[in-house]
């Protein structure tokens, strides 16, 4: 096993290997997912806690049904009415989670690097489920294991990412993992919607929607926040649809059997025309939603099985000593 990370924090400190592992073990898990009995036991005895500061019901669901799958006994807290309202830091709650004894925990924040605090704190994996702009390793995951399995490959395809690439963890993320695994990437969006010295990671940047799209294999659109329609970052939803929204004229630019994609939830109209979401030849969007589960099964497998061996190693040196 080539996987030896004590958490999921980011895709940067991923090797390919470890990349390539997480989404063949997801594949086995998205087979188990698709038959009547749909549960495992690996992670049976451990307790998972699921922490979002920020609301997210699309990836919290993804986790705890992974979790439950794999039989772990999972939590939810609500951290939008906690003691964290009342002005306890991210240390003291670090304190009270070491208490419960979690094995996983799951943390959204809207801050980046709250998370990579937290694990180094807690004596349990801890898996980022999105931290301020920085990074959403397993969006990134499973954006991979649908591209991998649409089109038979995850190297060598040129790649577009289109719209708030200067807000997105996920672009982040993407961008860092679509660049180890040897794809191109281009970046598509408004000048304002695009963070300053972003072509040093290695990625070609275009301002106009249908030259950014020629020829590409996969079309990545991001939502469009609702707080960036009304900071003056685009002139309407109207215009910003018309000059970067998905819609089969400016689709017809990529390749034929070119794939689309969406991290969801979608903003209709804004960032992509209702049909092309909604063609089954094109767009994968349903499928990233099924592949998150198995990702975020796989990962927390991995993670597992790592948490348990260095518990049994830090046994066997106590018994020597």
């Amino acid at each position: 096993m080539s996987f030896s990370k004590q958490h999921l924090l980011g895709i940067e400190p991923l090797a390919p290997a470890e990349i390539t592992e997480i989404l063949d073990l997801a594949d086995q898990y998205v087979s188990l997912n698709r038959n009547e009995h749909k549960h495992a036991d690996v992670l049976r005895g451990l307790t998972q806690i699921n922490m979002f500061f920020e609301n997210s019901t699309r990836t919290q669901a993804s986790f705890e049904l992974a979790g439950k799958r794999l039989g772990a006994d999972v939590m939810n807290m609500s951290m939008q009415a906690s003691s964290i309202k009342k002005g306890e830091t991210l240390i003291d709650t670090a304190l009270t989670l070491n208490a419960m004894h979690p094995d996983l925990l799951v943390v959204r924040h809207p801050h980046s690097g709250a998370v990579d605090l937290l694990a180094q704190k807690v004596n349990c994996a801890v898996l980022n489920a999105g931290d301020g702009k920085h990074e959403h390793p397993t969006q990134a995951l499973l954006d991979a294991l649908t591209i991998r399995r649409a089109k038979g490959r995850l190297h060598r395809l040129s790649v577009a990412i289109c719209g708030d690439i200067a807000h997105s963890r996920v672009a982040r993320s993407n961008i860092i993992l679509l660049g180890k695994m040897e794809n191109r990437v281009r970046l598509v969006g408004p000048p304002t919607l695009m963070p300053t010295g972003i072509a040093d990671l290695g990625v070609e940047v275009f301002e106009d929607m249908r030259e950014g799209l020629q020829d590409v294999d996969v079309v990545m659109m991001l939502r469009l926040q609702k707080e960036r329609m009304d900071g003056g970052f685009i002139p309407s939803e109207r215009e910003y649809f018309h000059r970067y929204g998905l819609d089969a004229e400016k689709l017809a630019y990529a390749k034929d059997d070119a794939i689309v994609m969406h991290p969801g939830p979608m903003n209709r109209g804004v960032e992509i025309d209702g049909t092309i979401a909604d063609d089954i030849n094109r767009s994968v969007i349903q499928e990233q939603v099924e592949m998150g589960v198995a990702v975020r099964m796989a990962a927390m497998d991995l993670l597992a099985r790592n948490l348990r061996a260095r518990r049994q190693s830090s046994q066997a040196k106590g018994m020597l000593a």
